[in-house]
């Protein structure tokens, strides 16, 4: 009687090896997902970034969006990239600091950097847009806490700038993003948002720190008074963020607590 082929090969080793290979050739795939997007594909200058590494780039992915918006892919085919950015190196080499050559908030560069998304408003599973003033809808009322519409806009300075005329609600959140304010024509008139996470509720005011009374004029606007885009909203935060770190020269220094 001949021996069959499994009498002659051990199956466990050849499960455990299979495993193996199939463990290898997960790593492999995951970490070329990983690369397709955020990964730099370009260096410091502009030019076509050297993949270094044992992974290469993955091939184009491209996703259909919902409710009509189009599609998009992935690595590339996105946005493009910002350009002339008023910034300069300090150094020859990559990976050195970069610092700004003219206005760093204005120009949104560093910590008031913005992204270059797409200038279309979030939208909930609906389609609808997320993020809308209170005015605007009838489904939302201030329950708790200090209603700040009414309030003056006191900024960093200590200058008061406007007043709070609306909250924007993210309605699938239930939670409130921005206050609005109505600018006084010193400040440059005209609506702004301020990030709620930038702005403190008092009983009589309300404070902005990051940015100074001669800055709000500058506060990227929205088009739409009952919608914000997502490149608005980027631009937005990134500029009263900015603030924190270029609003005067002495907040470029080391700070002493």
């Amino acid at each position: 009687m001949t021996e069959t082929f499994f009498g002659q090969v051990d199956l466990a080793s050849v499960s455990l090896w299979l495993f193996w290979i199939f463990f290898a050739l997960l790593i492999f795939y995951i970490q070329r997902e990983n690369m397709r997007e955020g990964y730099p594909l370009e260096d410091d200058d502009g030019n076509p970034s050297a993949n270094q590494g044992l992974f290469p780039v993955p091939d184009d992915k491209t996703f259909k969006l919902p409710h009509g918006r189009g599609e998009v892919t992935v690595p590339s085919g996105q946005t493009p990239e910002r350009a002339d950015i008023a910034v300069e190196k300090t150094a020859a080499g990559n990976g050195f600091p970069f610092v700004p050559t003219g206005d760093p908030m204005a120009d949104g560069v560093g910590p008031a950097s913005w992204a270059p998304r797409r200038d279309v408003p979030e939208l909930d599973g609906q389609g609808h847009p997320k993020i809308v003033p209170m005015a605007a809808t009838e489904h939302f009322h201030v329950a708790a806490g200090r209603d700040p519409r009414g309030l003056p806009v006191q900024a960093g300075d200590g200058e008061e700038v406007g007043t709070i005329t609306d909250m924007w609600i993210d309605e699938p959140e239930q939670l409130v993003r921005y206050l609005e304010v109505e600018l006084d024509s010193a400040h440059g008139g005209g609506k702004r948002l301020i990030p709620l996470t930038m702005a403190r509720i008092q009983s009589k005011r309300v404070k902005v720190r990051s940015i100074f009374g001669k800055h709000f004029a500058g506060v990227p606007a929205h088009a739409s008074p009952n919608q914000v885009t997502l490149l608005e909203e980027d631009k937005i935060c990134g500029y009263y963020a900015g603030g924190t770190l270029y609003a005067s020269e002495s907040r470029l220094e080391p700070q002493l607590g």
